[in-house]
C-alpha cells in the first residue's frame, strides 16, 4: 500500500501546521517605497524624509524615521543637521561616531560640488554659485569661522582658507595675517566671509570695523577686497551690497 505524503497545505503526520514565512519589517516596504519617491522627485521630499535616504545605509535593519525627525527638530533642517559639529551629533541617542562620519561625508561632498563651480569661472562673474557656496560651507556651522578667498588677477580662486574658528558669537580676524597670507599666494583681490550662528547675517558695528580694518592695510599693497559676505541661516549680507566698502 502506498504510503500518503503530506502536502504543504495540509498539517504534517505529527498534526503541527506548516511553518508560516517571516513577516518583513515593516521599514523594508518603506524603504523602497522613498527611495522611488526620491527618485521621482528628489525637491518634494521633506529634510527628514532626506535624512532617512542618508540613515538607510548608515543603519541597515531599522526604522529610521524617528531618528531623522528628532534630528531636523533639533537642529532645524536637513543643511543644518549635516553642518553640525560631531560632538553635537553624539548628544543624540542613536548617532555613533559612523553615522556622524556619514553625515558628514554628505555634507562635504555637497560643499565640494559647490566650489567646484567657483573654481572653474571668474568668481565674482557667478555670484549666486559663490553664495550658494558659501552657504553650504558656513552658514549652519555652530560657531564663528573666518574664510578668505584668495583670487588672482582674473579674479579666479587660488586658495579657499578658513583662517580662524572662534565661539558661537566672536572670532579674531587679523588684518595683518591676512595680508600676509594673500602676498605669500600672490593674490591681487580677496572677498571674506564669515557666519553668524545667530542666524541674523546682519552685520555688527565690530564686523564692520574689522572689515574696513583689513581694506586700509591692503589697499597699499594692491590688493582688493571685492567683498565680505556674511552668512546666516535666515540669508546672506553683502559689505559691497549695503554700501559698507
Amino acid at each position: 500500500m502506498k504510503s500518503r505524503v503530506p502536502s504543504s497545505s495540509t498539517p504534517d503526520l505529527l498534526g503541527a501546521e506548516p511553518a508560516a514565512k517571516p513577516e518583513q519589517p515593516h521599514y523594508i516596504g518603506h524603504r523602497d517605497r522613498l527611495r522611488e519617491r526620491f527618485l521621482k522627485n528628489a525637491e518634494a521630499l521633506p529634510d527628514y524624509e532626506l535624512l532617512e535616504l542618508v540613515l538607510f545605509r548608515s543603519i541597515p535593519r531599522k526604522d529610521v524615521k524617528p531618528l531623522a525627525k528628532k534630528l531636523v527638530d533639533r537642529f532645524g533642517s536637513y543643511a543644518a543637521v549635516l553642518s553640525a559639529e560631531p560632538s553635537q551629533l553624539a548628544e543624540i541617542k542613536g548617532i555613533g561616531d559612523n553615522v556622524a562620519a556619514d553625515l558628514k561625508l554628505v555634507a562635504v561632498a555637497g560643499q565640494r560640488i559647490a566650489r567646484s563651480v567657483i573654481e572653474e569661472i571668474p568668481v565674482m562673474s557667478s555670484w549666486s554659485a559663490l553664495v550658494e557656496y558659501l552657504r553650504s560651507a558656513m552658514a549652519f556651522s555652530g560657531r564663528e569661522e573666518f574664510r578668505l578667498l584668495f583670487l588672482n588677477k582674473r579674479n579666479q580662486l587660488i586658495r579657499d582658507e578658513v583662517q580662524g574658528r572662534g565661539t558661537v558669537d566672536h572670532t579674531p580676524a587679523y588684518p595683518r595675517e591676512v595680508a600676509k597670507r594673500a602676498l605669500e599666494l600672490g593674490a591681487t583681490a580677496i572677498i571674506l566671509a564669515h557666519n553668524h550662528p545667530s542666524g541674523d547675517p546682519k552685520p555688527s558695528s565690530a564686523d564692520i570695523k574689522m572689515t574696513r580694518e583689513i581694506v586700509s592695510v591692503l589697499a597699499p599693497l594692491g590688493i582688493v577686497v571685492h567683498d565680505h559676505v556674511i552668512l546666516g541661516r535666515d540669508g546672506h549680507a553683502s559689505f559691497k551690497g549695503l554700501k559698507l566698502i
